[in-house]
């Protein structure tokens, strides 16, 4: 089935209730399921009296945002394939992805296509669309409201691709996630039931796939008023404003994301109002923020949510569930607790082999490798919304292998299950330090570093033999912060506490440590 056909039923079943709300030029901007379903299919007509057929990809630079989700569902409904990159990742990771792509559109507004300038690959795109502003041979995105509506539907079946990601392969070549119809669906039912969507919420989303997941629900979303590019940076008052204005009852964001608004706030002396499920992920989400979230939204529900590009969701944990030996394991460097894994996945730990591909094996071979609870490795998935390969094979050989058939994903992450059956995340299986003492994993240290307040974040490294770790040190850090770092991590043996000014964070979510950077900051900083 075309993933349209149930984005477009909200349409049919509340058609006056609001889709999306978004802040635009000082004022509210708001389109209701029916004027979204409407509108989208004049978006479509627009791509079809261009010369847009079913299969050819297009590629959208358009920021998150009404018109994002009107040319996401025109792009569906003709079975035409979204193609999005992230455009902050260098001229010369856009001239990769357009040359693997070869997209026959390219869609966004006129600073994005000021890149055409730029990169001779976007300049290579036949037809161009500009949704604001001005673009030299762009045709305008408002000419649709000129057109009738296409409200047929392209028949689509479940292997029929809908949309193309890319992500940066270890090897420098990009690596492009193609999700089909069938994916989208499958993602759709278990998002909504592991965030459990219910139609009447109002969402403050902040990831692009959860505003998809909403429109399927009958969720309204509520695009924050920032630069979602930056969430660690993100001023808050503007969308601590929208949460009252709309009365947002629920929200998902990286961690970093979370740490603004409750600085917010904080300053402001209010708590987060009228949120009532606040859920988190995409880095790792330590004990300390769980418990402001819950402090500053009493009646609310801290939840965490542990998936990847290639699978989301894997687990869930409503932070309501820990008790305090949980706790105390998380703090003496047992790992994060993460929750029981998704009903639709299918999740097993095997030895940490990270680097080495796994050949095909046998269901015999499989079960003989999985190790029991309580027994760390590196964790693996299956299931109907865990991507079972990249566009021509590259990246598969990396973290892909099969049992009697089925695909298997290789998360990357080092982790364990536990005699209940709940997952503990480790840090990546690439990181795990092996010395003469043991074995020591990145989350253990980092976790448990986490419990000491004016800690603002902490990252574990090994170099010449010894275990560092650096931290990040808030304003009210002691002048002794060395030593009672080494006291509180005793179990850990760390032979340095290194202090940077800043600990490197990654790009998308400015939440997970960048262990190449910090690497390089190490050496900058003489250690």
């Amino acid at each position: 089935m075309n993933i349209t056909r149930i984005l477009i039923d909200q349409a049919a079943s509340r058609p006056h209730e609001p889709a999306i709300i978004e802040a635009a030029a000082g004022d509210t901007h708001t389109l209701t399921f029916a004027q979204l379903a409407q509108r989208s299919a004049r978006a479509a007509a627009l791509l079809r009296v261009s010369g847009l057929h079913t299969g050819d990809r297009v590629l959208v630079f358009q920021p998150m945002s009404i018109e994002l989700y009107v040319a996401l569902l025109a792009i569906f409904r003709l079975g035409v394939v979204a193609t999005v990159l992230d455009p902050s990742a260098g001229r010369r990771h856009i001239e990769q992805c357009c040359g693997i792509a070869r997209p026959k559109a390219f869609i966004g507004p006129g600073r994005a296509h000021l890149l055409r300038l730029l990169c001779r690959g976007l300049r290579r795109i036949e037809r161009q669309f500009v949704t604001a502003g001005r673009a030299p041979g762009a045709k305008r995105w408002s000419t649709l409201e000129r057109l009738d509506p296409l409200n047929s539907i392209t028949p689509c079946d479940s292997s029929h691709d809908a949309l193309l990601t890319f992500t940066s392969g270890s090897t420098g070549v990009p690596k492009a996630a193609v999700r089909s119809h069938g994916f989208l669906l499958a993602q759709h039912a278990a998002l909504a039931e592991s965030i459990e969507l219910e139609p009447g919420e109002v969402d403050l989303p902040t990831l692009p796939i959860f505003v998809l997941a909403n429109l399927a629900s009958g969720v309204t979303s509520v695009i924050p008023n920032g630069d979602l590019r930056r969430p660690g940076f993100i001023e808050p008052g503007p969308v601590l404003a929208q949460i009252e204005r709309h009365r947002v009852t629920r929200t998902v964001g990286s961690p970093a994301l979370y740490a603004r608004l409750l600085q917010g706030a904080l300053g402001a002396k209010t708590g987060l109002g009228s949120l009532r499920k606040l859920y988190t992920g995409g880095a790792p989400v330590f004990p300390p923020l769980l418990q402001e979230l819950q402090s500053a939204s009493p009646r609310g529900r801290a939840i965490v949510v542990y998936g990847s590009t290639e699978a989301e969701p894997i687990s869930h944990l409503d932070w309501a569930e820990p008790d305090a030996s949980d706790l105390e394991a998380m703090y003496a460097g047992q790992g994060l607790l993460v929750g029981r894994p998704v009903r639709q996945i299918d999740l097993r730990i095997l030895p940490n082999r990270w680097g080495e591909p796994l050949q095909p094996l046998t269901a015999g071979q499989f079960a003989g490798l999985t190790l029991p609870p309580e027994h760390s490795g590196e964790i693996v998935v299956s299931g109907p919304h865990v991507l079972g390969g990249y566009l021509n094979g590259i990246g598969d050989e990396e973290t892909k292998f099969r049992v009697d058939g089925t695909v298997w994903h290789r998360t990357g992450d080092a982790g364990y299950l536990d005699d209940e059956g709940r997952l503990w995340l480790l840090g990546r299986a690439g990181a795990v330090i092996r010395d003469e003492r043991g074995t020591i994993h990145p989350f253990a240290a980092e976790c448990a570093a986490s419990q000491l307040p004016w800690i603002a974040r902490s990252a574990l490294a090994s170099r010449d033999g010894q275990r560092l770790l650096a931290v990040q040190l808030g304003p009210r850090a002691p002048a002794d912060a060395a030593r009672r770092v080494h006291e509180t991590l005793s179990w850990a043996q760390i032979d340095r506490v290194v202090r940077l000014p800043r600990i490197p964070v990654d790009r998308r979510h400015n939440a997970k440590v960048d262990y190449p950077a910090l690497m390089k900051e190490l050496d900058r900083h003489g250690h």
